[in-house]
């Protein structure tokens, strides 16, 4: 079901696919299982292209099973790459979008039963009428974008993504004592952190997306920690100085269980530390970093990335 870029030929069309909106919606608006087959078939009509695989446009979050659920349903391959690397909000911050791939002719396909095409937009286009669309589909709808060539796709994605989640999540199962420390050493990441979450402020930004600032002080150093979040976490500062920032991976997990707390469930009090992992390849290189390093969100420092990253070299 999932396979690698490799095994397709330069021409061979891949369609990216996935949930756009809230995914929390989905517990209050069921899909009906026919989502994914009418995006897939929509975009094949307009375009007249038929795709040999299917890749996830996220591999965080629900959409990390998504391209799985659309390959079932459709019964086409998914291949191990996304189109992010880990989670984030936009569509415009897609790696294809960032590349120079056309997201249109796309398809929507809402729980409600509302569809729509959308087509000769750009990828701030896409971005905008995607959320209005959203709702009249329950604050969701499955999704499928205008298909790319593999050999495109390649240079295009976050190749090994799949591949790499499946890593993470099996040295965390596998970990025979939970263990925050233990577990940034097993995966080539860095721990700046650990302590109680002292205070979680959360306003509305400049975007349609709620921001949020978590502060904690570390339990060894008292050095005051600073987590800027929307969606996900986006930077950290220790006493004022940047030590980590999107696009690499920045996990909160609590101390005794390392568990992930997600944004929207850290609270005061909390026992957390900082984990710190390397990004995808393909947001290192300069041309790319832009779109998601942290003025991309309104935060006002320059991107701060471990050394390393997974994927294919820049």
């Amino acid at each position: 079901m999932v396979q690698s870029l490799a095994c397709l030929g330069d021409d061979d069309p891949v369609l990216p696919v996935g949930i756009v909106g809230a995914t929390g919606a989905l517990r209050e608006k069921l899909p009906s299982g026919s989502e994914f087959v009418r995006v897939v078939d929509s975009v094949t009509r307009v375009t007249g292209v038929s795709p040999r695989a299917l890749v996830g446009t996220e591999v965080g979050g629900v959409n990390g099973l998504m391209v799985l659920v659309a390959a079932a349903d459709t019964g086409i391959d998914a291949v191990d790459a996304d189109l992010m690397g880990r989670a984030l909000p936009r569509l415009d911050q897609f790696t294809a979008a960032v590349y120079g791939c056309r997201l249109t002719p796309a398809a929507l396909a809402g729980g409600t039963g509302a569809s729509i095409v959308l087509d000769d937009l750009d990828a701030h286009g896409v971005e905008r009428v995607a959320r209005l669309f959203l709702a009249e589909s329950g604050g969701w709808a499955a999704m499928a974008c205008a298909p790319i060539p593999a050999g495109v796709l390649r240079e295009a994605a976050a190749v090994g993504s799949f591949s790499h989640a499946q890593w993470l999540g099996r040295v965390q199962l596998d970990a025979q004592i939970p263990d925050p420390a233990g577990l940034a050493d097993e995966l080539g990441g860095r721990i700046h952190a650990s302590g109680l979450v002292e205070d979680v402020v959360r306003y509305q930004g400049a975007s349609m997306f709620s921001r949020g600032v978590v502060t904690l002080a570390d339990h060894e150093t008292q050095a005051l920690i600073r987590i800027d979040m929307e969606n996900e976490y986006l930077t950290v500062l220790r006493d004022g100085v940047p030590v980590a920032s999107t696009p690499d991976i920045i996990c909160v997990v609590e101390r005794r269980t390392a568990v992930p707390v997600p944004c929207d469930r850290i609270r005061y009090g909390m026992d957390v530390s900082v984990l710190h992992l390397p990004g995808a390849s393909f947001w290192r290189r300069p041309r790319h970093l832009p779109a998601v390093a942290p003025r991309a969100f309104g935060i006002d420092v320059d991107a701060c990335l471990m050394p390393g990253a997974f994927g294919v070299a820049p």
